[in-house]
C-alpha cells in the first residue's frame, strides 16, 4: 500500500487537531487569522506552484485529496485559502514580471491572495472594466462577490477591455484610492470566509502587478473546463455528513458511501483526461451527479440527527448549509441549466 503525500499528511493533521474541533464556532464566529497561519505554515498554499518558486507541484490527485479533507473539516476555511490557488497558477503561466516578483511569496504562504474575477462570467456585461493608461491600467466598476477580506494580503483583480481582453492584476486586499469595500455579508452559509463587494472608482494598477492579458474568448474556454468539473470540496462535505450516520446508520451509510466513491473516481478520471476541452457533457453530468449525493448524504445527517441537528453547534446543520453553498459556488449558466434539468426528471 502506497503511503499517503506528505502534504496528506499534513492536511489530515490540521483538520484533526484544529479545524474539526473549531469548525463550528468558526461558522458562526469567522475564519480566524490564526487558522490561515496554520494553513500558511503547512505548505498547502505552495501545492501548485513550481519547485523553484518554493512550492511543491504536486500531482493533480494529492491536490483533490487536500481540498477534500480541509473542505470536509471546515468548508469556511477551506474557502478562504482555496482561493489563493488561482493566482497562484494564472503567475505559473503568466506575465514574467509579476511572477519573479510574487511567486515565492504566494507559494512559500508569506502572502496569501484572494481572488476578483468570477463576474468576468458575466460577459458581454462587464461588471469591471479595465483602461489602458501610461504605465499601468485603470480598473472602475463593482467586483460583486470577495471573499477573504480582511484576511487576504493581495487580491488577483481582473476586468476587462473595451477591445474583448481579460486583463488580470494583482493589487493590495485593502481600502484606498479607487478601491471600496462593503460591509460582509450575512450569507446562509460561510458567512465566516468574510465575503464583501467591492467599489471601483479609478483603481490604478501598474504594469509590473498585471499577471495575464488574454482574449476573453481564450480565458472563457479554460474557465468552461473547470465550471462543469465536480469540485473536490463536494466529496469531503458529503463525507464528513456521512461519517456522522455510522456505524448506527450504516444501512443508509453504506450505499450513499458506494455511490458517492462511484462518481468521485468517474469524476477524477474526466478531470485527468489528456485533452482538456473534450468529453465536457460526461463531467457536468457527474458534477451534478455528486451534487445529488452530497444532498441525499447532509440530508441523510440531519434526518439522523432529530432536533438535536438543527442547534449551531451540530454539525450536520452546519454540513447541510455547507452543501447549500456548494451548490452555487463556482456556478455558471450552462451548469445551473444542467442541474435544474436533471432535477425537472
Amino acid at each position: 500500500m502506497t503511503a499517503p503525500h506528505p502534504l496528506v499528511v499534513r492536511a489530515r493533521r490540521l483538520a484533526d487537531d484544529l479545524l474539526v474541533p473549531q469548525a463550528e464556532r468558526v461558522d458562526q464566529d469567522g475564519v480566524p487569522v490564526s487558522h490561515l497561519t496554520a494553513v500558511r505554515a503547512s505548505g498547502l498554499l505552495g501545492i501548485n506552484a513550481p519547485l523553484a518558486y518554493g512550492g511543491s507541484a504536486v500531482p493533480a490527485a494529492v491536490g483533490r485529496e487536500t481540498a477534500e479533507i480541509l473542505a470536509g473539516a471546515c468548508c469556511s476555511t477551506w474557502f478562504v485559502q482555496t482561493q489563493h490557488h488561482t493566482p497562484v497558477l494564472t503567475l505559473v503561466h503568466g506575465e514574467s514580471t509579476a511572477r519573479e516578483r510574487l511567486l515565492g511569496p504566494l507559494a512559500r504562504g508569506e502572502l496569501l491572495s484572494g481572488v476578483a474575477y468570477a463576474h468576468l462570467r458575466a460577459y458581454p456585461r462587464t461588471p469591471v472594466t479595465a483602461t489602458r493608461e501610461a504605465g499601468g491600467w485603470r480598473f472602475d466598476g463593482t467586483v460583486p462577490w470577495y471573499t477573504g477580506w480582511g484576511l487576504n494580503d493581495v487580491m488577483l483583480l481582473a476586468g476587462t477591455t473595451g477591445g474583448g481582453e481579460a486583463v488580470f492584476a494583482f493589487t493590495e486586499a485593502r481600502e484606498g484610492p479607487g478601491l471600496r469595500a462593503s460591509e460582509p455579508m450575512r450569507l446562509a452559509a460561510l458567512t465566516a470566509a468574510r465575503t464583501v463587494s467591492l467599489e471601483l472608482d479609478g483603481l490604478r494598477v501598474p504594469d509590473t502587478a498585471v499577471a495575464l492579458r488574454t482574449p476573453y474568448d481564450r480565458w472563457a474556454e479554460g474557465d468552461r473546463t473547470k465550471a462543469v468539473s465536480a469540485n473536490p470540496a463536494v466529496f469531503g462535505v458529503a463525507g464528513a455528513a456521512l461519517a456522522l450516520l455510522a456505524p448506527e446508520h450504516e444501512d443508509v451509510a453504506g450505499p450513499l458511501r458506494a455511490r458517492l466513491a462511484e462518481v468521485r473516481a468517474r469524476a477524477y478520471a474526466l478531470a485527468d483526461h489528456p485533452v482538456p476541452s473534450e468529453r465536457l457533457d460526461e463531467r457536468l453530468a457527474a458534477r451534478v451527479e455528486a451534487f445529488e449525493v452530497l444532498g441525499a448524504a447532509t440530508t441523510a445527517a440531519v434526518v439522523a440527527g432529530g432536533g438535536r441537528a438543527l442547534a449551531l453547534t451540530g454539525r450536520a446543520q452546519r454540513l447541510a448549509r455547507e452543501a447549500l453553498f456548494l451548490l452555487v459556488q463556482g456556478q455558471t449558466r450552462e451548469s445551473r441549466l444542467a442541474h435544474l434539468d436533471v432535477l425537472a426528471r
